[in-house]
Order: structure tokens, then C-alpha cells, then sequence
């Protein structure tokens, strides 16, 4: 079933619908989605149990396109540019699949159709299960915790961007943990076999291994249309690392 996701829109002419990424929300692309605006119109969107959008009980590519399918039509977007970062790239190919025809191009950012292995989330996910936020009164507490089991700076900053104060006393966060936990392997399974013929751009981190070369011949066959640009210095957050490249590139489409 789907859920009304909660989104802002900005801007006139072309629309682009961004999807952010997992632990993510639609304040992730605000700085791109604030360029694009002056020449296209631009939805920002929070994806199911992330950002403002309802937390539901269950995440499934199916059910995040469908979500997708049910704003457009509310909001009478015709021929949008879907955009999606990681996990938001891979809502945007089931989209494609799903609903053939409704798009005028794709632009996915640093994911592939195929499955992904946890290895790059069990540490995080480990870290928020074992926050018992009612314990935690600063953000500085909860930030202290995270780095116990998060070695990476970057990341931690990231996840605190979801953490906020849910009332004066409580802090909570924005992303749905214990169901982002249990549906991990839906949300790294791959897409599904089908072609997608919608013209589509994948924009690919060169530090990253999320789009390796071996992957490109699989995704020139699933997706006949495509075009496959590298940002050589970047990883994983292409749109962070080499915020200019990626807008170049999606005006280029859009």
C-alpha cells in the first residue's frame, strides 16, 4: 500500500524528481535541487520511512515506486527526469520498470541493478540498534556512541543529520530503524530482470565499487538507452564530492 511521501517543490519549467539514499532524506540534494531550481522545476522528495515521510512496516522496491507513482499522479507531473542516489537510483529503475512510458529520462547516481552484499551497513546498522535514545539527552552523546561503531567521520555526520528532537526531552530519528533493519536484504536485493528502454544516465563515483566496469556490459543490456559518465575523483557521494559535474550532467538530459 502506498503512503503519501512528504516532498517540496520549487522552481518552474522541466519537472526533476530527486530520491535520496538510504538513511537519507530529501535535505541530502537540497543544495543541487536549489541550483536545478532556477531553470526546472524540482520536487524533493522523502522516500518511505526516511526524512518527513509516514514509517511504515515494510520496504520494498515495489512499494517505494509505487509511492513514487502515486505523488506524480497527485501532483500531475508528466514526463518528469527521475533522479535517484543509491538507494534512490534503484527506486527510480524499479519506477522504470513498473511504469514504462511515464518518464522522459532517468538519471541514477552511483548504484547498479544488481544485489549488494551488507558488508558496508551491518556496522551501522549494529550502531543504531544499540543507541537506546531515551538514555541519550545531547546530540554530542548519541554522536560519541556512533563513532564507537562507525569509523568513518563522514558517515556519523551523515546519520546525525536524522537524528532531531522529537519533543523537548526525547530525541528520535527520522529514518525507521527497526524496519530499515529487517528489510536490509530487500533493500540491497536487485531490481528485477526486466529492460528498460526509457533513456537513462548513470552517473558513476570512480573511487566508488558501486558501478565497477565489470558491471557496465550488464548494464548496457538491461538498460539499452543508456549512457554511463564517470566522475573519476569521486565516490560513492558523487553529488557531495562533485557537486557541479553532477548538475552539469543531469541538465544535460533534462
Amino acid at each position: 500500500m502506498s503512503v503519501q511521501l512528504f516532498h517540496r517543490r520549487t522552481g518552474n519549467g522541466q519537472p526533476i524528481v530527486i530520491l535520496h539514499g538510504l538513511f537519507g532524506s530529501s535535505d541530502n540534494l537540497g543544495s543541487i535541487g536549489k541550483e536545478l531550481a532556477k531553470d526546472h522545476e524540482v520536487i524533493l522528495v522523502d522516500q518511505r520511512d526516511h526524512g518527513r515521510s509516514p514509517h511504515t512496516d515494510r520496504i520494498t522496491y515495489p512499494l517505494m515506486a509505487e509511492d513514487v507513482f502515486e505523488l506524480l499522479a497527485k501532483e500531475g507531473l508528466r514526463d518528469a527526469v527521475l533522479v535517484g542516489h543509491s538507494m534512490g537510483g534503484k527506486t527510480a529503475m524499479r519506477f522504470a520498470q513498473l511504469y514504462p512510458g511515464l518518464l522522459k529520462q532517468l538519471v541514477v547516481i552511483d548504484i547498479g541493478p544488481r544485489e549488494y552484499t551488507t558488508r558496508n551497513h551491518d556496522h551501522i546498522i549494529a550502531a543504531l540498534k544499540d543507541i537506546d535514545l531515551s538514555q541519550k539527552h545531547t546530540r554530542q552523546e548519541v554522536e560519541e556512541h556512533l563513532a564507537r561503531f562507525v569509523p568513518e567521520p563522514g558517515v556519523v555526520q551523515f546519520l546525525m543529520k536524522s537524528l532531531y528532537w522529537a519533543t523537548p526531552e526525547r530525541l528520535a530519528w527520522r529514518f525507521n530503524v527497526p524496519v530499515i533493519s529487517r528489510d536490509l536484504k530487500d533493500i540491497l536485493a536487485a531490481i528485477g530482470p526486466e529492460t528498460v528502454r526509457t533513456p537513462t544516465l548513470f552517473i558513476r563515483g570512480g573511487q566508488s565499487d558501486y558501478i565497477t566496469r565489470a558491471d557496465i556490459p550488464a548494464l548496457k543490456e538491461q538498460f539499452p538507452n543508456c549512457r554511463i559518465e564517470t566522475v573519476d575523483y569521486a565516490g560513492h557521494w558523487v553529488h557531495a564530492q562533485a557537486p557541479d559535474e553532477v548538475m552539469d550532467l543531469i541538465r544535460s538530459v533534462a
